[in-house]
Parts: structure tokens; C-alpha cells; sequence
């Protein structure tokens, strides 16, 4: 055999072994996983919204997986890995540490809790690890200067201000004039948060507070906070309450005949599918501030919360899409960086322009981050507990443009 003929089987053999190297190449990285860590609140006072948000992320999961994964890195699959935080922020704290550190995860996600999500997210951000933060409402987490959190729900600061234009709106199209208003909230940082802001746009628009009445969440007696709601007597009462809590805010009134003309609350437990379970015809009337409802006129939307409730037993609320739209986010990112280096991984999130897709249920246009992190195209509804079919139903009442069609909102909710 001549020499150029060995060189040329040669350079056939070492392309037939590349060739096969690369024909395996995404078999092996389908093998692989993207690893998520989770810090969510699966046990103490916010376990219900902790399961919500872990049940909507494992759907979305499930969908990504079946429809091949992270196509740019050869099929990998998203593993989600999770961690409770009991609400409590120094558990969230370690925890995340753990995930970082020990189950070596990916990118990360959580906390719920606004007073866990904080001091979490400054953890994932000295290790340079993406953090996309579903919902926690706290203004101040996407205000550090950090590079590598990213935010898709609205801050609280929004969602205040939006509670304030629909009591705006709302009296002018009905032609009433409420003068009083009362703020009572449980006292960790998603409700002294909104209570701060509150104070400001009160003052602002010119209505007299008559109460301002923090409460332990943990509280399992709120007959004195009732006590001085029904004494002061407000033309409004706004609420942020976890489940427990809001359950037991709304029976307690009920039972101690306390009736302001509007009860605009918060979302959060009034969210929670268990408040009208444990409520019952107590609860109609109630506004409830919320990033997303079931009957929101988005493609996707209705077919996507019928999956989940037979999959779960019950509707998404705002909080849970939240959630399941952050696993798009996630993997649109991946998919565009190609890589699971948490550099590229953060370049990919922060030039984010997801407007199209399963997740586009959200009530908003779109996900697409400001310089802080911050989803700027995050907003809010407004819903009233209703009658429908003589049971009670969440109803879109606000903005305008969004209300369930044929629907009258009744406001005052007590004359």
C-alpha cells in the first residue's frame, strides 16, 4: 500500500470515530440535567402557597421535558430540586448555600416570602449563580445593583399604586365617594412593605386613616384586630394576609358584623384556593388584587388551567402561573445561551423577549428585564368574590379592558 493510500484510510477512520463521537454527542448531553434549586415555603404558614408554586413548576417541567428538553444543549432535561424555607430567612438562607454548594445546582429559584427571597437572592448573587424570582413582591430585591437576579412578577410598589387607581376608577364610574380607609397586614416584609406605600398613596389622594394595624400571621385569635376595625368604622379596609390568617380575618368580621363598603385585599391567601373553601358566603364581595385569574382573556390560558386543575384538584392562582412562566423563562434562556456556564446563563436572561408561548398565560404582555432585573412589563388584575351559579367565584373586574364580559361589579360591596 502506498504511503498518501495508509494516510488516506487514516484520515477516513479518525472522520468515521469523529463522526460517531459527534452523532453521540446529544445523546449524552439528553442524558444530562439542568439543575434548578428551589427555596420554597413547603411547611409553616405559607405551606399552601409553597405546594402551589412547586405543582406548577413540576407541570411546566414536565412539559419542557416531553417536548425535547433544552434543544442547544443536545436535549437536557430541567431537574428541579427543592428546599423548604418554613418562611423562615435564615433556613432560607442555608438552604440556598446548600443547593449552591453541595447539590451543585444550575440556577435557582424562589422564595415566595419577600423576607426570605431577599437575603436568599444576595446569596445566589455572591456566587455569581442566576436566581429568576417568580413572585416576591419586595421593591428592594431588584434594587441592589445585583446582576444575576431577575424578577417576573410586578413589585409591590406596583401593586399598590394599581390598588389605588382601581379605588380611583372605580368611584368615579359608580359615582361614590369614600372618604375612610384602614390598613391591616401581617407583619413581615410583604405586609409592612405594602403598608409603607399604602401610608403614601393615602395621604396622596386624600383619605383619612383611621387604622394601621399590623398582625402575626401566625396569629390564631384576630378578634382584637377585628375588635378595632369594627370601633374605626372604615369606608375601606385593605388587607395582606397569608391563607390562615385571611381565612380567619373574613369570618371573624363576618361573625362580629363588621361591613366597610370595600375589602381590597392583597392576593396571597386571599388567593389561596382554600380561602373560599373555608369561607364560604362570607367572603362575596371581597376585591382580591392578583397577577392572573382563570377567566383572563389570554391564548392558552383556559386549557392550561384545566390541565392543572385535573392533574391538582383546583384552579392556578396569579402566583402559581407566576411560577410556571419562570420555567419558560428559564429554558427559553438556556436555549438561546446554548450553555449552563451561569455567565452566559445571566446574559441570556437579561436580554429576555418572551412574548410568545405556553407561557404567555400571564395576564401581562410579555417577560422582558430592565437593567435592575426587574420584569418591566409585570401587572396585576383585580377580582370580586361573586356569585356565579350559586357558588363563589373569582370575577375580573379591573382595569376595565379586562372585565369578565356581561359581569357588574358591586361597588360599594356593602351599602
Amino acid at each position: 500500500m502506498k504511503t498518501h493510500d495508509k494516510g488516506s484510510l487514516l484520515t477516513c477512520c479518525l472522520a468515521a470515530a469523529l463522526g460517531l463521537v459527534l452523532a453521540a454527542s446529544p445523546a449524552l448531553a439528553a442524558d444530562k440535567a439542568v439543575k434548578i434549586g428551589n427555596v420554597e415555603p413547603l411547611s409553616g404558614p405559607s405551606a399552601s402557597v409553597g405546594v402551589q408554586g412547586k405543582q406548577a413548576r413540576e407541570m411546566a417541567v414536565e412539559e419542557i421535558n416531553a417536548a425535547g428538553g433544552i434543544k442547544s444543549l443536545g436535549g437536557a432535561k430541567l431537574e428541579l430540586i427543592y428546599a423548604d424555607s418554613k418562611s423562615d430567612p435564615t433556613v432560607g438562607v442555608t438552604e440556598t448555600e446548600r443547593l449552591i454548594n453541595t447539590e451543585k445546582v444550575n440556577l435557582m429559584t424562589g422564595c415566595w416570602n419577600s423576607a426570605v427571597t431577599y437575603p436568599a437572592t444576595q446569596v445566589a448573587e455572591r456566587y455569581g449563580i442566576p436566581f429568576v424570582v417568580p413572585v416576591a413582591v419586595r421593591d428592594t430585591i431588584t434594587e441592589r445593583g445585583f446582576k444575576n437576579i431577575f424578577r417576573v412578577a410586578a413589585k409591590d410598589s406596583w401593586w399598590v399604586r394599581d390598588q389605588f387607581r382601581f379605588l380611583k376608577d372605580m368611584q368615579e364610574e359608580t359615582g361614590t365617594k369614600l372618604k375612610t380607609i384602614a390598613f391591616v397586614f401581617e407583619n413581615g416584609d410583604w405586609g409592612t412593605g405594602f403598608a409603607e406605600k399604602w401610608r403614601e398613596l393615602a395621604k396622596k389622594d386624600g383619605y383619612e386613616v383611621v387604622l394601621d394595624e399590623p398582625y402575626p400571621s401566625t396569629a390564631t385569635d384576630l378578634t382584637p384586630v377585628v375588635t378595632k376595625l369594627k370601633s374605626a368604622n372604615p369606608d375601606i379596609v385593605m388587607l395582606v394576609s397569608n391563607a390562615a390568617d385571611a381565612i380567619l380575618l373574613t369570618n371573624t368580621m363576618a361573625e362580629m358584623q363588621v361591613k366597610p363598603k370595600v375589602v381590597l385585599a392583597s392576593g396571597g391567601g386571599h388567593a389561596d384556593p382554600k380561602f373560599l373553601e373555608n369561607t364560604g358566603d362570607t367572603a362575596y364581595g371581597i376585591f382580591d388584587e392578583v397577577e392572573w385569574n382563570t377567566d383572563v382573556n389570554k391564548p392558552g390560558a383556559k386549557e392550561t388551567n384545566a390541565k392543572f386543575k385535573k392533574k391538582y384538584g383546583y384552579d392556578l392562582t396569579g402566583e402559581s402561573v407566576d411560577a410556571y412562566a419562570s420555567m419558560y423563562v428559564i429554558a427559553d434562556a438556556l436555549e438561546r445561551a446554548g450553555s449552563t456556564d451561569p455567565a452566559k446563563v445571566r446574559e441570556a436572561l437579561a436580554s429576555t423577549k418572551l412574548s410568545t408561548g405556553p407561557a404567555m398565560i400571564v395576564s401581562y404582555d410579555g417577560v422582558e428585564f430592565d437593567k435592575d432585573g426587574q420584569n418591566k412589563n409585570a401587572g396585576i388584575v383585580i377580582v370580586q368574590v361573586a356569585k356565579i351559579d350559586g357558588k363563589p367565584q373569582r370575577v375580573t373586574v379591573w382595569p376595565k379592558s379586562a372585565r369578565r364580559a356581561g359581569y357588574t361589579p358591586v361597588f360599594p360591596a356593602n351599602k
